[in-house]
């Protein structure tokens, strides 16, 4: 049996193998959605502030945003295969995105992926709204800690890049690529690096212990009004 009760799994750009909101921003948005992102990153502004601002400029109908992303972003080839073999050892699969929500299902569907849980924002017809942020820190839109914190554990968590630093923070293992690999550095969080799903399955099977959680009593992230 693997370790892990639960698979948490970032979106953009790890289970699918584009960052859907970057590419809509870019077909769709205004050029400026860059400077938000770079002041997000800087951590001049929280994630609900950016996304708003990123967003603003849209004038497409949530079909044509759908049709775009399901068209140009294809999740990993290796994802579908993995969530079947999370079904056939009884661990849930969840994923955890801190993006625009509006496409998560679309492109999970047109895939034939099903029985995977989905926590992120709402995109309510581009009016951002966040019922998965923290209930006191207003930093992150979706909080990825909380979604780690009330999964059945022990807990696995997949990502790859700043939205993912703090979830890592909180699991028992953690399996990083891209930029989430610094950050884990920095954090002193122990990780698993993979570059696809079939890297993170033969992990799992051959882990024989987790590393734990590093969890900080205070998120390194948490801001407030």
């Amino acid at each position: 049996m693997p370790p892990v009760r639960s698979v948490l799994v970032d979106f953009d750009g790890t289970a699918c193998t584009h960052d859907v909101a970057e590419h809509l921003m870019d077909r769709f948005g205004d050029p400026s959605w860059h400077e938000w992102d770079e002041r997000w990153v800087r951590g001049e502004v929280d994630t609900r502030a950016a996304i708003r601002g990123q967003v603003a400029s849209f004038t497409a109908r949530d079909e044509e945003l759908i049709a775009y992303a399901v068209e140009h972003c294809p999740l990993d080839p290796t994802f579908a295969s993995f969530v079947d073999w999370c079904h056939a050892n009884d661990v849930a699969a969840t994923i955890v995105s801190d993006g625009l929500g509006l496409y998560i299902e679309p492109i999970l569907t047109a895939a034939g992926v099903t029985g995977v849980a989905i926590v992120t924002n709402d995109w309510a017809g581009g009016a951002m709204d966040f019922p998965n942020g923290h209930p006191e820190c207003d930093w992150c839109g979706t909080c990825k800690m909380l979604a780690v914190q009330r999964a059945d554990g022990p807990v696995a968590f997949i990502g790859e890049g700043h939205s993912d630093r703090f979830g890592a923070l909180y699991a028992d293992v953690v399996f990083a690529k891209d930029a989430l690999v610094a950050l884990c550095r920095d954090d002193a969080v122990p990780f698993v690096p993979y570059a696809d799903f079939d890297d993170v399955r033969e992990a799992l099977e051959a882990l024989e212990a987790l590393p734990g959680p590093v969890s900080p009593e205070r998120c390194p992230g948490w801001h407030t009004a």
